[in-house]
C-alpha cells in the first residue's frame, strides 16, 4: 500500500499558492485493508475514505469506463492492481494530474508541470469526452487563474465544442451546474467563465437566457461598450472588484434579462425591459436551483434597478415604496446588497468603471429619515389599519421631502 499526495494541493503548491485541502490516492489496498488501518469509509460512488487523525479524503486507485450519459455514468474499477500512472490518466486536466509521493519525488506521467510552466489548461486523454462537468471544471479553472496568464488548449476547448454538441450537457444535474457556476462567481474576474462557455456553446445549452443578452445593443449615450452580454459581463467583474457576495453577483448577472426581449424595431432602446425580465429571472433560478435568498435579490434588482438610478428624481412617495421594496425597514443586509448591485451595474460601462454613484446614498438617507417615524407617532384613536399604514406613509414622504429640501440648502 503506498499513498500519494494528488491533485489541486500539488497543483497550487507547484504555483507558490496556499494549498487547502490535501486530497490522496491509495495504490495497492483493498477497502478492508483501509478499513483495518482506521479509514472511514464515505464515498457513495466509489471508495472514499477519511484517515483517522487528519480526516483528509484518501481515495482507492481506480479506472472509470463511460456506461451511460452524464456525469455518473461510469463503471469504476478501484482493484489493488490499478497503477498510480492509470489513476492519474482518467483525470481532467493534465495540471491535475501530478502527484507527489511521501518522500517528495513527483509523478507526472502527462506533463502537468511543462503546461504549468506553459500556463496551459489541456486534457489528460480523450476520456476527457465522456464527462460533461469538465466543461463547466474547466471555465472555472480558467477563471480562477486568469490572473495568471492560463488559456485553454486549442484540443481542449474542441473536446469542450465536442461535448457540448453531443447533447450531454442537458445530462448534468442543476445542482452541479450551480455548485460550479457559484464558485466560478466567487472568482475575482467572474467573467471569464461565462465567455468560455459561451465559446464552447455551452452557455446557450444551459443559461440560454444570459446567452441570448449577446449581440443586443443598448444606447452608446448610455453605454459606450454598446452590447448587452459585454456589459453584464463588466457590471459582474465589477462586483467582484467591490468584493460582493454570491447574492449580488448572481443580481448582477441577471439585472438585465429582459433586454432579449426588446423588439427589434425599437432597439437600442429597452423600454419596460425590468417588468418583462423578471420571469426570466424566475426561469434561471428555478431550472438551476439557485438559493431562494438569491433569487429573491436578482428579482428586486431586475425589477427596480432603474428606479434605483434615478433615486434623486422620484417622488418622494414614490421613493418612499421604492425603499419598502428593498426591505429598507426590515433587512439592512438586503437593501445593502440591492444597492451594491445597482452600483455594480452603474459602473459596468466602459469609462464609467470608477463614477461616482450618489444614488446609494440617497435611498439610504432618504430611508433613515423615514424610518424615525413610527405607526406610535402618527397614531390617533379609532385608526383602523389601512388607515394607519396611509397616514404613516403620508408622514414618511413629508420627512423625505423636508430632508431633501433641508439637503439642497445646506
Amino acid at each position: 500500500m503506498q499513498r500519494y499526495l494528488v491533485g489541486g494541493a500539488v497543483r497550487d503548491a507547484l504555483l507558490g499558492l496556499p494549498v487547502g485541502e490535501r486530497d490522496w490516492v491509495v495504490v495497492g489496498a483493498t477497502q478492508a485493508e483501509m478499513e483495518a488501518q482506521g479509514y472511514r469509509a464515505v464515498g457513495r460512488d466509489f471508495p472514499v475514505f477519511l484517515h483517522p487523525e487528519t480526516q483528509e479524503e484518501h481515495a482507492l486507485a481506480r479506472t472509470e469506463r463511460k456506461s451511460g450519459r452524464g456525469y455518473r455514468g461510469f463503471v469504476v474499477d478501484a482493484s489493488p492492481d490499478v497503477t498510480l500512472e492509470e489513476d492519474l490518466r482518467r483525470r481532467d486536466l493534465t495540471v491535475n494530474a501530478i502527484a507527489r509521493a511521501e518522500d517528495g519525488s513527483l509523478i507526472d506521467p502527462w506533463g502537468g508541470q511543462a503546461d504549468l510552466q506553459a500556463r496551459l489548461l489541456r486534457h489528460v486523454s480523450e476520456a476527457f469526452v465522456e464527462d460533461p462537468l469538465r466543461v463547466l471544471r474547466v471555465a472555472r479553472f480558467a477563471t480562477r487563474f486568469a490572473a495568471f496568464g492560463f488559456r485553454i488548449a486549442d484540443e481542449t476547448m474542441a473536446l469542450m465544442r465536442r461535448i457540448v454538441a453531443s447533447g450531454e450537457m442537458q445530462a448534468l444535474a442543476a445542482e452541479r451546474v450551480w455548485k460550479e457556476t457559484e464558485r466560478a462567481l466567487m472568482h475575482d474576474q467572474p467573467s471569464v467563465y461565462f465567455e468560455i462557455l459561451r465559446q464552447c456553446g455551452a452557455l446557450a445549452a444551459l443559461m440560454p437566457e444570459v446567452d441570448a443578452l449577446f449581440g443586443v445593443p443598448q444606447r452608446a449615450d448610455y453605454h459606450p461598450e454598446i452590447d448587452t452580454g459585454l456589459h453584464c459581463l463588466m457590471a459582474l467583474d465589477q462586483a467582484a472588484r467591490e468584493q460582493a457576495p454570491a447574492s449580488v453577483r448572481v443580481a448582477v448577472l441577471l439585472h438585465d434579462l429582459g433586454k432579449a426581449l426588446t423588439p427589434e424595431a425599437v432597439l437600442p432602446g429597452h423600454r419596460g425591459h425590468e417588468e418583462a425580465g423578471v420571469p426570466l429571472v424566475e426561469a434561471f433560478c428555478a431550472r438551476l436551483r439557485v438559493p431562494t435568498a438569491y433569487r429573491e435579490l436578482a428579482v428586486a434588482v431586475c425589477r427596480d434597478h432603474l428606479l434605483v438610478h434615478r433615486a434623486h428624481r422620484l417622488r418622494p412617495a414614490t421613493l418612499l415604496r421604492l425603499i419598502e421594496r428593498l426591505r429598507g425597514f426590515r433587512d439592512g443586509p438586503f437593501f445593502e446588497q440591492a444597492l451594491a448591485a445597482c452600483l455594480a451595474d452603474a459602473r459596468g460601462r466602459t469609462g464609467y468603471e470608477d463614477v461616482d454613484y450618489p444614488s446609494a446614498d440617497h435611498l439610504r438617507g432618504a430611508c433613515a429619515v423615514a424610518a424615525r417615524i413610527r405607526a406610535s407617532d402618527i397614531m390617533e384613536p379609532g385608526m383602523k389599519g389601512p388607515e394607519i399604514g396611509e397616514r404613516l406613509a403620508q408622514a414618511r414622504a413629508a420627512a423625505i421631502q423636508d430632508w431633501r429640501e433641508g439637503t439642497s440648502k445646506g
